[in-house]
């Protein structure tokens, strides 16, 4: 929803989470156009190979989880750790500069099922030195 949203600056309520997609957008940014392959993944990886793959495919990322969802929260460090790892590997090609990283809470709205606070997303966005918003 997140993705759509950036594309088509519309909320799609109705979508399938276990869908995942690569989307082409471009945008200007900075009076500059910009040219986007979004992979949304479904989040739903069996093994490390598959989001290692996934991670040496991307050149930025946004990690988002939900606040109504500590478990989605939970993933967030491992997944961050992962993107330092194996961008910093010297089998990537080119050198090895950090992409850019930002941590995203989802679902600000809905505050009567929210299971991780504000604070605690500031406060590993933080200890992992990365920008983080909160958005619905």
């Amino acid at each position: 929803a997140l993705t759509v949203r950036f594309i088509t600056r519309r909320f799609i309520g109705d979508y399938d989470p276990t869908l995942e997609m690569i989307y082409r957008h471009v945008a200007v940014i900075d009076g500059e156009m910009v040219h986007f392959e979004i992979l949304d993944t479904a989040g739903q990886e069996e093994d490390s190979l598959q989001i290692e793959e996934k991670i040496k495919w991307g050149d930025g990322f946004a990690v988002v989880y939900s606040v109504t969802d500590r478990c989605s929260f939970d993933e967030v460090m491992r997944l961050c750790f992962l993107i330092n790892h194996l961008h910093a590997s010297p089998k990537r090609s080119g050198p090895a500069e950090q992409p850019p990283v930002v941590i995203v809470g989802n679902k600000k709205d809905l505050q009567f099922d929210r299971m991780v606070s504000t604070e605690d997303g500031e406060n590993l966005s933080k200890a992992l030195k990365i920008p983080f918003y909160e958005i619905s």
